[in-house]
């Protein structure tokens, strides 16, 4: 059997792309944004707290580290509404599933970033009046946010990449548009040679923009 390629199919539907495209890199952003707040969040509280409040903390971060993703998207999706009798959208149950997965990431990393934080700089906070918050707000995490920028970049891919599981709850980004144009034209080998460098492209062009960050922000060592 010979296979002939031909492009027409994938540049006459190549919106299911583009568009798909845009709403995998927005998935992307809302995810980081919300698991930074749920990272930062349980870092913080656990951060010196007693041992079961770090306990719960680190019950969460296993179980959802050491639980595949597309099982967390099928219990959030199919799973939460039907034990609470409420539904909601494929793109608010994946967002929010995508939110608690990189939260369960960042949580170690924030961790991390937090016990990295030179004591000098806090010492200098309590030498000029600072008070316990105000330490947290203007010291710990502006401080903290530089030495963690190269893992938050890293995570930002990880989970652009990891949009593509959300093609089974029918979410329309990349990876369902492909799937799309390939079920109603069966150019399978096509449409996966133009998605693969879709992919690709973005994120070396996200890699690119994050060192820049980084560099820009990078704390100097004397």
């Amino acid at each position: 059997m010979n296979y002939h390629l031909n492009y027409n199919f994938i540049w006459k539907y190549f919106g299911h792309l583009g568009w798909g495209l845009v709403l995998s890199l927005e998935l992307a952003a809302v995810g980081i944004l919300l698991g930074c707040v749920i990272g930062l969040g349980l870092a913080v509280v656990a951060h010196g707290a007693s041992r079961p409040v770090r306990l719960l903390v680190g019950a969460y971060v296993e179980f959802i580290r050491n639980v595949p993703l597309l099982l967390l998207v099928y219990l959030v999706f199919y799973g939460i509404p039907s034990v609470g009798g409420f539904a909601y959208s494929a793109t608010t149950s994946f967002t929010a599933t995508l939110a608690i997965y990189a939260g369960a990431y960042l949580v170690e990393v924030f961790r991390a970033g937090l016990d990295a934080i030179p004591k000098g700089l806090i010492d200098a906070g309590c030498a000029i009046g600072l008070t316990p918050w105000q330490r947290v707000l203007y010291v710990r995490l502006p401080t903290m946010f530089r030495i963690v920028l190269p893992s938050l970049g890293n995570a930002f891919i990880s989970l652009f990449k990891d949009t593509s599981v959300a093609f089974v709850l029918a979410v329309p980004e990349l990876t369902y548009g492909a799937n799309w144009i390939y079920t109603n034209t069966f150019r399978i080998v096509e449409v996966w040679t133009v998605v693969a460098p879709m992919y690709l492209v973005t994120g070396f062009v996200l890699l690119f923009g994050l060192r820049r960050l980084e560099h820009r922000f990078a704390i100097r060592r004397r």
